[in-house]
């Protein structure tokens, strides 16, 4: 491809979304984090976000932070209405919620995965998006590229040990 026509990378940290289109390729890195992945097939336009958290424990601002699921979510869907795009439009993705630490087990029997994959659910569900793709929770991390250009998805997944089942997931809850 010439240089004129290359996609141009975007790297997100934990915490950081994207909203575009494009010659744009999108990538991240996911163990315990979840990665909503939104397309458009009609207008080729869409965005990812990188959450660590399901949500803040305490609402103390009035800023929306990335690093939260449900503000996450929020601010992509702010820019999907600013292009004057309906939510329910777009194609939504997860990615991600992976056990790191499969040794440590917290009282509730929940690794922060497992919340953020509840989490995502949940908000799918809350704002009527439908699920494309579900790949979440297992042992181990996941890398994800999303070509804005043409909506194309990547995928690769690096179990740290053998889990009991394979990571997959339903869309439904």
């Amino acid at each position: 491809m010439p240089e004129t026509q290359r996609a141009r990378e975007v790297f997100l940290n934990p915490g950081e979304w994207f909203f575009g289109s494009g010659a744009i390729r999108l990538r991240t890195v996911l163990g315990s984090c979840v990665a909503l992945v939104c397309w458009h097939p009609q207008r080729l336009l869409g965005g990812m976000c990188h959450y660590l958290l399901p949500k803040r424990a305490v609402a103390n601002s009035k800023v929306l932070d990335g690093r939260y699921g449900d503000e996450a979510l929020q601010l992509l869907i702010a820019q999907m209405r600013a292009v004057k795009a309906q939510p329910t439009e777009f194609r939504v993705s997860v990615y991600g919620g992976g056990n790191m630490f499969p040794g440590l087990v917290r009282p509730d029997n929940h690794y922060v995965g497992q919340r953020n994959v509840e989490q995502a659910r949940r908000l799918l569900d809350l704002h009527h998006l439908p699920c494309h793709n579900f790949h979440v929770e297992g042992v181990g991390y996941r890398t994800v590229v999303f070509d804005l250009a043409n909506g194309n998805i990547e995928l690769n997944y690096l179990a740290l040990q053998q889990p009991l089942g394979s990571p997959h997931g339903e869309c439904a809850t």
